[in-house]
């Protein structure tokens, strides 16, 4: 695939003599495995970090700009260093990303929304769904149709996700809906994302997709927080010292960026309902750390419900990897 790239993303002389490279080319999914890796890791670095700051900052329209506007420091350094390849976008990329970054900056923010209002294992249990609804976006835009057995096995995701709201301790509308929403937005942001690969490295598409969603991210902050947020600032800075604040800000939007980078790379390999599936497997991680992080009480019908959606998700990915085997298509 042209999408196919590494980071670095540096020209191709030279390739033969990094082991790194040599050892990829031989063992493509070893590449694959490694971007999932860091993947699972940097997002739990980032979840908790991000719910330590709601904790005592609960302003998730003005953080959400923090971690666009993070990347958008971190993509340029990048850039000036030449440790990814600058790609100047032409008209065609510049339309097809505007509806992508749109979807990514009213996800993104939707999520931390969610965040900041219940447990950070509640938020990633309802976004295991998001198989769901990606496997119904890649039919309506790609025309993708699975088998029966394939379908049917995304019951036992909605009926883990039911399960597990019904009983979650910390559970609040505001926070169920915003993640339900945001399952859509991301899944829509996956499928059209992955249109956009073709030409362009991915780490240049994640770029753009998050220089533009940063200025859609930026009038909420006016219309729901601008008129607390300076009291907000005072108020957190004299809680745990301004220094540790304003590096809690640059940190957290620091591992979003990175953690977003690697998975727009893993995403350049796979397909949007693989990626999905991969999704939930870094949500296992991502539960259990935030669990003994933050010490949250669960019940035992939530722990439940959250290894049946869990479970479902997996044997989503094993079906559709059968029905891929059968029909000849690529087995991602």
């Amino acid at each position: 695939k042209n999408a196919r790239m590494s980071v670095p993303c540096q020209a191709a002389e030279g390739e033969s003599s990094n082991p790194v490279t040599a050892l990829f080319k031989k063992y493509p999914a070893a590449e694959t495995i490694m971007y999932f890796g860091v993947w699972y890791f940097l997002n739990v670095k980032f979840n908790i970090l991000n719910k330590q700051v709601y904790n005592y900052f609960p302003f998730p329209w003005f953080v959400s700009v923090i971690h666009l506007a993070a990347g958008l420091v971190i993509a340029s350094v990048f850039w000036a260093t030449k440790l990814v390849k600058f790609e100047a976008p032409d008209e065609k990329f510049l339309k097809a990303v505007v509806l992508v970054a749109l979807c990514h900056a009213v996800g993104h923010s939707l999520t931390n929304v969610s965040f900041a209002s219940v447990a950070v294992s509640f938020t990633h249990t309802i976004k295991t769904l998001e198989p769901v609804f990606s496997s119904i976006g890649s039919y309506l835009v790609n025309g993708q149709v699975y088998s029966l057995p394939v379908y049917m096995s995304l019951l036992p995701i909605m009926a883990g996700v039911m399960i597990c709201s019904a009983t979650e301790l910390s559970f609040t509308w505001l926070g169920f809906s915003c993640a339900m929403a945001s399952n859509v937005l991301f899944a829509a942001r996956a499928i059209f994302s992955k249109k956009l690969m073709g030409n362009m490295n991915p780490v240049n598409v994640y770029n753009y997709v998050s220089m533009i969603a940063l200025l859609f991210c930026i009038p909420p902050v006016f219309i729901f927080e601008w008129s607390t947020l300076g009291a907000g600032m005072t108020a957190a800075a004299a809680k745990v010292g301004a220094s540790k604040f304003y590096w809690d800000l640059w940190n957290v939007g620091m591992y979003y960026h990175l953690y977003n980078q690697v998975a727009y790379q893993a995403l350049g390999k796979v397909e949007p309902v693989t990626h999905a599936v991969g999704n939930v497997g870094k949500r296992i991680f991502v539960i259990g750390f935030s669990i003994i992080a933050f010490g949250n009480k669960i019940s035992t019908q939530s722990i439940v419900g959250s290894l049946i959606a869990i479970a479902g998700a997996g044997l989503y990915g094993y079906l559709k990897g059968l029905d891929a085997q059968k029909t000849g298509a690529p087995a991602h």
